[in-house]
Parts: structure tokens; sequence; C-alpha cells
């Protein structure tokens, strides 16, 4: 039994837009760790073999709606579970607002992550998150360690990972997760529409 509840938890994050402005939006994918490698390939399998990284923003949307829709179809679907979140423009420091956001989208993904589990508590978690100038900035730990000492869920949070996203394809799945808010603004698909074709959860 102690095994079952020690199961480590994988979250990746990437962004769309800026912390603090209108058009912040994050992308987060989580998945056990011993289901990581599989959800990897998958995704992989549907690269061309010498595809270099999957940068959403320089890819065409049609290409991307095929690959998401490819992947959702593959994947196991009962054992990862994406998010998009919309951020309102605010004012503040934008480490600081960007390290609360994803304490925010964590939190909630936890939560929905209980169904993969089978358990109320997590408490085994790490983030991996892309670097930027946003979260390579101290206070942004700073307040991601506050979080971790008294904020809910996100106490089950052991470590936080800031990798450069070409090391991870699932770092690369996390930014096109946040960049598919895009398609709700500009009115191709609606929120039922990415969570029924790609499994996006929007928030």
């Amino acid at each position: 039994m102690a095994v079952r509840l020690n199961k480590k938890v994988l979250c990746f994050v990437d962004e769309y837009g800026t912390a603090g402005t209108a058009s912040f939006h994050l992308g987060a994918v989580f998945v056990l760790a011993n289901e990581a490698g599989r959800l990897d390939k998958c995704f992989s399998d549907l690269l061309e073999p010498n595809a270099n990284e999957v940068h959403a923003a320089n890819m065409s949307d049609g290409y991307l709606q095929g690959l998401l829709h490819r992947l959702w179809n593959n994947a196991p679907q009962d054992r990862v579970i994406m998010l998009n979140q919309k951020f309102t423009a605010q004012d503040g420091d934008p480490p600081v607002l960007y390290a609360r956001a994803v304490v925010e989208t964590v939190k909630i993904g936890l939560k929905r992550f209980r169904t993969v589990l089978g358990r109320n508590t997590i408490a085994n978690v790490d983030i991996i998150t892309d670097v930027n100038h946003h979260n390579d900035h101290p206070d942004f730990m700073t307040e991601l360690d506050r979080a971790r000492l008294d904020d809910g869920r996100f106490k089950g949070v052991n470590r936080i990972v800031r990798l450069d996203s070409t090391a991870s394809r699932l770092l690369q799945l996390a930014d096109v997760v946040a960049y598919a808010r895009k398609w709700i603004v500009a009115e191709e698909l609606n929120a039922q529409g990415l969570r029924d074709r790609f499994g996006i959860e929007v928030l």
C-alpha cells in the first residue's frame, strides 16, 4: 500500500504570453512519473524522426491541431490531465505573478488528478517548467517555496525544476497546450471542442 501512496506525479508547465498581461495563459500536463516515458514516446512518434523543438508559436495552427488530435487518440487518456488556464491582467512583479499562476494551476490539476490515483491526497509531486526570464528570478522561487509550506495541495510539491524546453518533449507539449487558448480567442474552437478533440481542460 505504501508504494501506491508514494507514486510520483510529474507536472510540466509552460506559458503563452507574459505574466501580468491580458494574454497570459499557462499550459500544464500532469502524468504519473512511471507513465511519462509512454506519453513522451506517444508524442515523439507523431513527429518527424529528425524534428527539432516543438514551439507552438512557430508552427501552423492546422499542424498543431492535427498533432494534438492524434496524440489524444493515442494517449493513455485515463492517465494524463492537460489544463489550459487564462489569467487576467494585473499589476505586480511578473516573477511573483508567474509563480502564483503556477501555484493556482498546479493545485487545480492535482485536485483533478486524484481520479487517476484513486485517492484524495497527493504528496509526491515534481514540477518541471520551461526556464524563462520570469521563473529564473529569485522572487519566483521565493513565492513557490512559501506556497510549498502553507498553500493547500501545493504542499505536496517536492521540488521545482527549470529546464530549457529543448530537453523535454513533454515541456514542448505543455507549450502547445498553453498556445491552444489562441483558438478559443480566434473563435475557431470553444472549450468543449478543446476538451473533446484534444483532451485539454480549459480553466
